[in-house]
């Protein structure tokens, strides 16, 4: 069986999805597949997809409902045992990260590696959970970004595709289903993947991105776990500003001196 489908998703994004395609076309791996949905893109895409096309296993251009409904059509077209999302501008390190990933593939539903991206002009990795073991409330605060992880396809099957009714969080709803939820098996390999493009919607509309989230939470999971949560996610909160705070810390660090101050006289 075919190891991996890799999906690109595009719309009007002509200079990111020549990167993103370069980047896979040279992959020294034949062990995946390349498809490619476009959604009606009008700023000379296709004709980029064109070019590349004796090269590209399967593409579509026509309009969609949106970032969700483009992936689950990869989805329904996918023949690899696992998907990869590498939306248009993010692109492949190097042309034999594939075959680094795919080596000696682990039984596991979810295999990630890890992003670069660049912050404050600097070129930073970012190994998410870096092999630990993911709980629920790791997914209730966080979550794996899609284009360093494989997603074994009959997950879909099991939990069904893509909410396209969220516009920004379905992969992260996705998660956390299958992995806090289920426990689904997921196994890391420290590999540098992918390069992230940091203009997508979901980080640049962080109002949308809250509201799908609570929406979500609210849905997802018992009452009784969601509060706990939240009070939990909000100590945090508190005590990482805290940490950034140099008044703040010579606060606490006089109160916790007067306690025991005044704890010798008890």
């Amino acid at each position: 069986m075919l190891k991996l489908s890799i999906i690109t998703i595009n719309y009007n994004n002509g200079e990111g999805l020549k990167k993103t395609i370069e980047s896979v076309v040279n992959q020294t791996s034949q062990d995946f597949e390349y498809l490619v949905i476009d959604g009606g893109s009008t700023d000379g895409s296709v004709e980029i997809i064109k070019r590349y096309s004796d090269k590209i296993d399967y593409w579509i251009s026509e309009p969609d409902n949106g970032i969700y409904h483009a992936m689950n059509k990869g989805i329904l077209k996918a023949k690899g045992q696992y998907c990869q999302f590498l939306n248009s501008g993010d692109y492949l390190i190097a042309p034999d990260v594939t075959a680094k990933m795919l080596d000696n593939l682990p039984d596991c539903s979810i295999l990630y590696g890890n992003k670069i991206r660049e912050v404050n002009g600097k070129t930073q990795v970012e190994r998410s959970f870096a092999g630990r073991q993911v709980t629920l409330f790791d997914m209730y605060i966080s979550t794996f970004f899609h284009a360093p992880a494989y997603i074994k396809k009959s997950l879909f099957d099991t939990y069904g595709l893509y909410d396209e009714s969220l516009k920004i969080v379905s992969d992260w709803k996705f998660y956390l289903i299958t992995i806090g939820l289920n426990n689904e098996k997921v196994v890391y390999k420290d590999i540098d993947l992918v390069w992230f493009d940091p203009n997508g919607i979901s980080s640049t509309n962080k109002a949308l991105d809250k509201q799908e989230r609570k929406s979500v939470l609210e849905q997802v999971l018992p009452p009784n776990i969601r509060l706990d949560y939240e009070e939990f996610a909000r100590d945090g909160q508190i005590m990482r500003r805290l940490k950034k705070s140099k008044w703040a810390w010579f606060m606490v660090l006089n109160l916790y001196r007067l306690f025991f101050r005044v704890d010798k006289y008890l």
